[in-house]
């Protein structure tokens, strides 16, 4: 993971070696509807045709009607679920059937389009020389007239004409290719003024072997940005996966900008950690908007005086104005109490381990459950960084040739797979010696409360019951159970959190009731077999199904719990987490010699809060 300042910085050095892939999102500060939105403008009108409504009927802005509509989504079949890839695809041909409805949809769609602050920096590059290759899966004009505009403000003989091609003119950008004949604006969906565009599942299921050829041949010559990309095109996704096949897949590296790494596609991570596992430098950049990033990249690439000049012009005013803050003098007592605990000191190696080939994260974590090994692994290539019993690691990956390296440094501030090694075991060790159960999910870890079970001794229920006490008191009700008027058995706990703020790490910790809803599996030769799906217990399919049959239940049993009740909720899960012998918590409590662990000291209080300055309010209670 890095910053858009560090990608700027990189790019600076040799802007022409990286290649530019933008996405839907990169023209949504343009006014021209992302995928997202348009979803749900599909959405809306599919709605209002199921249910014989008029779309003036219906308020899309207000909440009600989008849970409404999300709500009805969620019990049919007409489109597949929310989030998933072929979402857009589908409900735009549920919409509009024919292929030159779409693309009046489309051309209508650009028209209300400007280029935003991105796109004239990107343009700029462009005339500048500075930016050889450009893709986009948009239909939008908007780079090409970013370009042109700026073209007008240089001297004829500094001009440049970039070559834009789209799905029909594919042979344009091979010659363009073929005689490095840059720049080239390359439009893999098509052209608004194109004939054929691309948005339907059949039509984007595979990619014109031109455009393709020229994508590939392109990621063999330059490094590449993607900009406001989902990744939810496959036949893209398989076309830049066919590269990594190559010994110079993307020679100048590949960043992915998204505004959290934890949004990403499931497609798109399995792609980067190919490219990773194939040599290629990946690297996750955090940016919120492409007009962010390109201001990032204008403090650090030089441009032409006119140009840069231009640039400046559409460069938003700062919002931030100076300000006399009051100097009064404040009350000491904290006034909001936080659910987080400092972390005073986390592990900064874990065990090294040296494979004969690379693999990936899942697969070793997988290898490893089947045998009953309980160690905590990251992998990163032919490197694994290990928590557990080494002898036990060891013989388990003996196949793949495993060695013992020594030990490795492991930085969560820069590395995401530290980051996601130090969570699963902070997960771990929380549960440890505890009355707990550790839930680890790809959404998020947590904690819940053990239920008692009839096989226990004596000794460890009593244990149990001290533990929990403060625990009952505070909740004033079961801590486990069935919920109410169902079979489904219910655990009160927490959602974790590691978070790095203030150049200190937290353990962040939410709490939750849980509910495990009993799951069947499909039947046999049912219409949804092939899905691989899982219906519940009333026949519906868990994929389609959506909804909370206990979240009336549980907002009821939370609707009265008020400041004082989660102030002693919190307080008594903080006992419970920090309770420690030597004020330290362990994943497995091993000596040296048997392998490397995970400590971690917490402070037994949580983050507190008070106001920065004085105000009448604060003294109501006097």
């Amino acid at each position: 993971m890095i910053s858009a300042a560090q990608f700027s910085t990189a790019l600076a050095l040799r802007p022409n070696l990286v290649a530019w892939f933008l996405g839907a999102g990169a023209s949504a500060a343009s006014g021209i509807p992302t995928g997202y939105d348009m979803i749900r403008s599909f959405k809306a009108d599919i709605f209002c045709r199921e249910n014989s409504l008029s779309p003036r009927e219906i308020d899309t802005g207000d909440q009600v009607w989008l849970d409404r509509i999300d709500r009805f989504f969620r019990h049919t079949s007409l489109i597949p679920p929310d989030g998933d890839p072929n979402e857009y695809a589908a409900a735009f041909e549920a919409v509009y059937p024919q292929a030159r409805h779409r693309r009046q949809y489309i051309d209508d769609a650009i028209s209300k389009g400007t280029p935003c602050f991105g796109h004239r920096v990107l343009g700029s590059l462009i005339a500048a020389r500075k930016i050889d290759c450009v893709f986009t899966t948009n239909f939008d004009p908007l780079v090409e007239e970013a370009t042109g505009t700026a073209n007008t403000l240089l001297p004829v003989v500094e001009r440049v004409r970039p070559t834009v091609a789209g799905i029909d003119s594919g042979e344009r950008a091979s010659r363009c290719l073929r005689e490095s004949d840059w720049p080239l604006v390359a439009k893999l969906h098509g052209d608004y003024q194109s004939i054929a565009i691309k948005n339907t599942g059949s039509e984007l299921e595979q990619q014109d072997d031109r455009m393709r050829h020229v994508l590939v041949e392109a990621s063999q010559r330059f490094g590449m940005v993607f900009v406001g990309y989902s990744g939810r095109d496959a036949s893209v996704m398989e076309a830049l996966t066919s590269v990594l096949r190559e010994a110079d897949a993307f020679p100048n590296g590949l960043y992915w900008v998204t505004p959290s790494a934890s949004k990403l596609l499931p497609a798109v991570t399995q792609f980067l950690e190919a490219a990773h596992i194939a040599g290629v430098d990946v690297s996750v950049v955090e940016c919120k908007t492409f007009d962010e990033l390109a201001a990032d990249v204008i403090k650090r690439v030089d441009l032409p005086k006119v140009l840069m000049d231009h640039v400046m012009q559409a460069h938003p005013a700062p919002r931030l104005l100076p300000v006399t803050l009051q100097s009064r003098e404040v009350r000491s007592f904290p006034v909001l109490r936080l659910s987080a605990l400092l972390i005073d000191s986390l592990p900064r190696v874990a065990r090294k381990v040296i494979l004969a080939q690379p693999i990936t994260t899942p697969v070793v974590r997988a290898l490893l459950r089947s045998k009953g090994c309980k160690a905590i692994v990251a992998a990163n290539g032919h490197e694994l960084a290990v928590f557990g019993r080494d002898e036990e690691v060891l013989r388990i990956l003996a196949p793949l040739g495993a060695q013992l390296a020594g030990t490795l440094n492991i930085d969560a501030t820069r590395d995401s797979w530290a980051l996601g090694l130090l969570y699963e075991a902070l997960t771990k060790a929380l549960a440890r010696y505890r009355p707990l159960i550790p839930r680890f999910k790809r959404a998020g870890h947590s904690l819940v409360v053990a239920p008692p079970r009839d096989d226990d001794e004596e000794d460890r229920v009593r244990t149990r019951e001290q533990d929990l006490v403060r625990m009952r008191e505070a909740y004033e009700a079961p801590l486990t159970g069935i919920v109410q008027g169902t079979e489904f058995p219910f655990q009160e706990g927490v959602f974790l959190k590691l978070e790095f703020i203030e150049q200190r790490w937290w353990c962040g910790f939410e709490p939750f009731t849980f509910v495990d809803i009993p799951r069947q599996p499909v039947e046999e030769h049912s219409p949804d077999s092939q899905l691989d799906t899982e219906r519940d217990v009333l026949g519906r399919s868990l994929e389609r199904r959506g909804g909370d049959p206990a979240g009336d239940w549980r907002r009821e049993r939370w609707a009265r719990k008020y400041n004082k009740d989660w102030a002693r909720i919190i307080d008594a899960w903080t006992k419970l987490l920090t309770k420690s012998r030597d004020g330290s918590v362990r994943a497995f409590a091993l000596r040296p010699e048997e392998g490397v662990d995970a400590v971690f000291v917490l402070s037994e209080y949580t983050a507190w809060s008070r106001p920065g300055h004085h105000h009448a309010y604060f003294d109501r209670n006097k």
